[in-house]
């Protein structure tokens, strides 16, 4: 019988990690997996264990969580020996990382819920610490990625659960190779090629990958340096290419040489995570005093000081003034975060100069966010003077060229003036291609008719772009009725949010004031929020690329400053809605309560509670929200200041989110030409600004062909002879989705344009979530479906009105519609029952309703209270259907429901067959019937419980 091609791939994989010294050990089993971690632990810490002795070992090794699991790894291990000695031994050397012992094998067989084969292990020190899992050729690489999550629920935790000790999963097709850390959180999208120093990638397996990344010495660095436990969300995570290139050329600079420089990586590509790393490293050199981290606003040292200590807890101690400040130069702490402002106040007030000389022949590692800041200069030459032993490094996603450079009392300083050489480089182009950020769609809107001889032609924005015009009510109103009637097709029915950034506080409190009075007299129910800060208002024609600074620059705002009364009574009425929105008690009546407001806004936006924040300035550099697509701009941008502005709605979050949309109200085009060459190259414009409106009909409709050659007809979706045949289909079916959510979003969609209509799409459509359904019901035991890898990319679907609650509100439209329109309308319920994936499940009882209830119920009011009554009538018949059926407890069965409802995870076979009442399956059926108690029961809480609660 001819080998498999995954076969082949995978011999030739074990072959070459053998040319790299693994040792290939046969390992099929769990007993034998076991064994071999005892010998191998045995040989890294020159030790032998009795066999009790190694049975308290793998007590160790079992508890915890797979995060609980990364810290054990980790940590010096203790146990007592049989004569009653201490021992001391660990599992993997951290500090000198080459000095483990590598392995290979592969198709370890392990059982839990299913039987599971996984394909390549790589072991250290007899712990499987990286799981490779490969498929052949022309399969994607996300069928890979699931099937790491189904081993994940299905079997990692099996027997002692040593799977969960895994780090770094790799996922290969031979040609397209990925890596992720071990986090069943995380979605495809979090998963990264390698590349070499230049971002060039190395994605066959076979040649480059394995010899770079999988190299004995670099993947056991990568687990014990460039794994990051984050404390915050207990969860693993592990550096990019990019970020790992950049540390390491930090390290290598304090470490050979006494010389500055930057690392310019673009905005949104977690430039955080990389300097806690660099931060992290460098300050565990012996020959380093203290690292500070500098950020340039109060805000972020904030926000800095809690990432920080999410990726290990108490790492800093946040400085709340100077006095603080100078008491960490002079103790023990060895990372400090801080402000531009406290740092230039403690080497410069005489008051503090006495504890700080002290420091002044140490070696300060001075590490700044943003390097390109204003400020900086200053703050630079007061360091070199005071300082006799520092490294300044500098991390920008905006680096400061002669082009973009503002001439201030220092003269023109360029980011390379200041730092020095550029250690390691990511534009914004490498990270589109990597698909680190998404792309932006840009629109310009906006044209004005001038009167001239008695005619009236088109004049853009820009041509004439005086304040009077700008600021004209009808303009202002104009763009706050295009918002409004645009909003929720940019932020796909809010299920994203917006910002909206304006010229000055003057136009922020006449945008404010007229979406005020649109939501009053019920024109939309937008939740609008904004901040501004209390200085002088900005002029528009400043724009020249640095975003003015919104917080004190003083050292701390202990009272509010610069302030025009009749600014600060506006934001304070505009800070009354946000308290009656949310009830919370914010005011501008003194610093701290106007700086919870501004923590509160921020958090309100992450979470989705607040629709769009209108700004001046603030917000526009340094706030990170993912679900944040959509940007409004009535504000001249250029440079760093528009490509800093624009980068708020990039980051990546899931298939739904494609692009950043950013809506112009001015003619912006050629800035954002302009700072897109300058901060990538030429030709980058047509990578990072997503093409025409025309262009995506084009590709919808080639990919309608492509769809109709698999499948010409919805019908023949019944016919597809095989599971290859389903798969084509689903894939051909999945392009046209994400084609439309892309164009879903432009204002100029209509179905017309398509050589697809609507309908047509729905049919197949439910033909698509058919086989899902297919997919998720059909729990097979031994044969696993090629189909249940698939990612179908629901949230496509998902429309977050459409729910129970909606299905109501038609119903009722249904019974006051006149007998003619019934039939239509009762049709056309039906059709969304069908192409809703949260509605399917209930289709069936909701047609019921429809048919034998809703005729007799007269006032249209109580069809809520009637359905509620139907609905538990309904689920506890089937309740009591399932437990009879299955001959199970109801008191018990009632339990898991719950249980599994708060946990949100399916229960274990083992909790399901203890249902039964009597006799006990044997050992032969246990499995079988288990997958199908369980089954029923997803499809029950499917059916009855998600999706109808709260709706």
């Amino acid at each position: 019988m001819a080998k498999q091609p995954e076969q082949i791939l995978e011999e030739q994989l074990i072959e070459q990690l053998q040319k790299l010294s693994y040792s290939y050990v046969e390992i099929k089993d769990e007993v034998a997996l076991l064994s071999n971690l005892k010998k191998q632990l045995e040989k890294h810490n020159n030790i032998t264990f009795s066999d009790k002795e190694f049975e308290r070992v793998l007590n160790i090794l079992s508890k915890g969580s797979v995060f609980e699991k990364a810290k054990t790894l980790r940590e010096k291990q203790h146990i007592v020996r049989d004569n009653g000695d201490n021992l001391y031994f660990e599992f993997i050397q951290s500090e000198h990382w080459c000095q483990n012992q590598f392995q290979v094998t592969n198709q370890v067989t392990m059982e839990g819920s299913y039987k599971n084969r996984y394909d390549v292990t790589i072991l250290i020190n007899g712990l499987p610490l990286v799981q490779i899992e490969l498929k052949r050729r022309g399969l994607e690489l996300k069928e890979a990625f699931n099937q790491t999550n189904r081993y994940q629920r299905h079997s990692f935790g099996a027997g002692a659960a040593l799977f969960q000790y895994i780090q770094i999963f790799i996922i290969s097709n031979g040609v397209n190779t990925k890596y992720y850390a071990n986090n069943k959180y995380q979605s495809f999208k979090q998963t990264y090629y390698w590349t070499d120093k230049e971002n060039k990638r190395l994605t066959n397996i076979l040649n480059g990958f394995t010899s770079d990344f999988l190299e004995p010495c670099h993947i056991s660095k990568m687990i014990c340096k460039y794994v990051v436990l984050n404390e915050a969300n207990k969860i693993l995570m592990v550096l990019r290419p990019y970020q790992y290139y950049a540390v390491e050329a930090l390290i290598d600079k304090v470490k050979n040489s006494n010389h500055n420089g930057y690392i310019w990586h673009t905005t949104g590509s977690g430039k955080t995570l990389t300097s806690f790393k660099a931060s992290q490293i460098i300050m565990q050199m012996p020959q380093v005093k203290k690292v500070v981290f500098v950020v340039d606003r109060k805000d972020l040292d904030y926000q800095t000081t809690k990432e920080f200590n999410s990726f290990n807890k108490g790492s800093i101690d946040g400085t709340d003034n100077t006095k603080a400040l100078v008491n960490q130069f002079s103790d023990d702490t060895k990372l400090i975060v801080t402000t531009i402002q406290k740092l230039n106040t403690a080497i410069s007030k005489s008051q503090y100069l006495s504890k700080m000389e002290k420091l002044k022949d140490e070696h300060i590692v001075f590490i700044f966010d943003e390097c390109h800041r204003s400020q900086f200069g200053e703050t630079h030459n007061r360091i070199k003077d005071f300082f006799n032993k520092y490294q300044m490094f500098g991390f920008t996603g905006t680096p400061i060229f002669a082009d973009n450079a503002v001439k201030n009392e220092l003269g023109k300083r360029t980011t390379k003036e200041l730092f020095g050489e550029c250690l390691h480089k990511y534009v914004i182009t490498d990270a589109i291609k990597d698909e680190n950020v998404l792309k932006f769609s840009i629109e310009y809107v906006g044209r004005y008719k001038q009167k001239e001889s008695a005619t009236a032609i088109d004049i853009e924005v820009e041509d004439i772009d005086t304040k009077e015009l700008m600021e004209a009510p009808v303009r202002l109103e104009k763009i706050a009725d295009y918002i409004i009637a645009h909003h929720n097709r940019k932020t796909y029915n809010k299920e994203f949010t917006a910002m909206f950034c304006v010229s000055s506080v003057d136009t922020l409190i006449k945008y404010y004031d007229i979406l005020q009075q649109k939501k009053l007299a019920g024109h939309h129910n937008l939740k609008v929020a904004t901040i501004f800060s209390f200085s002088a208002n900005e002029d528009d024609a400043d724009a020249n690329g640095f975003i003015p600074e919104e917080l004190s620059v003083v050292e701390e705002p202990r009272a509010l400053y610069g302030l025009n009364v009749h600014t600060r009574e506006k934001l304070d009425e505009f800070i009354g809605h946000y308290n009656t929105m949310f009830e919370t008690k914010f005011s501008t009546k003194d610093s701290e309560s106007f700086y919870n407001y501004y923590n509160d806004i921020s958090k309100k936006v992450k979470e989705r509670k607040v629709d769009i924040l209108l700004v001046v300035n603030m917000f526009l550099t340094g706030f990170d929200s993912k679900p944040l697509n959509t940007l409004y701009v009535d504000k001249n941008l250029k440079y760093h200041g528009l490509i800093q502005a624009y980068s708020r709605t990039n980051r990546i979050l899931n298939e739904q989110k494609s692009q950043g949309n950013i809506i112009v109200f001015r003619n912006l085009k050629k800035a954002t030409d302009e700072a897109i060459t300058l901060f990538s190259n030429k030709e980058a414009i047509e990578e990072i600004i997503m093409k025409p409106y025309e262009d995506y009909v084009k590709k919808f409709n080639d990919a309608f062909i492509g769809l109709l050659k698999v499948v010409p007809t919805v019908n023949s979706v019944n016919n597809l002879q095989s599971e290859e045949d389903e798969l084509e289909f689903i894939k051909a079916f999945r392009e046209l989705m994400r084609i439309k959510n892309t164009m879903a979003t432009f204002a100029d969609f209509v179905w017309e344009d398509l050589a697809m209509n609507e309908q047509l799409f729905e049919d197949y459509k439910s033909k698509y979530l058919d086989l899902y359904d297919k997919v998720k019901n059909e729990h097979q035991v031994e044969k696993v479906s090629i189909l249940e890898d698939v990612d179908f990319e629901l949230e496509l679907i998902h429309r977050d009105e459409v729910n129970v609650t909606y299905i109501l509100k038609l119903l009722a439209a249904l019974k006051d519609t006149t007998k003619v329109d019934k039939e239509k309308k009762q049709k056309e319920i039906v059709d969304l029952l069908t192409g809703e994936a949260n509605l399917r499940s209930k289709r069936e009882l909701i047609e019921k309703f429809i048919l034998e209830n809703l005729p007799i119920i007269e006032d249209t009011d109580t069809i809520p209270e009637e359905f509620d009554k139907y609905w538990n009538k309904e689920q506890q018949k089937a309740f009591n259907q399932l437990v009879q059926e299955e001959n199970l407890s109801a008191d018990k069965t009632h339990k898991l429901i719950e249980s599994y409802l708060f946990a949100e995870r399916e229960p274990l076979r083992d909790e399901v067959l203890d249902l039964i009442e009597g006799e006990k399956p044997s050992v032969l059926v246990r499995k079988k019937l288990g997958d199908k108690i369980l089954n029923k029961i997803v499809v029950f809480v499917e059916t009855f419980i998600n999706g109808v609660s709260g709706n």
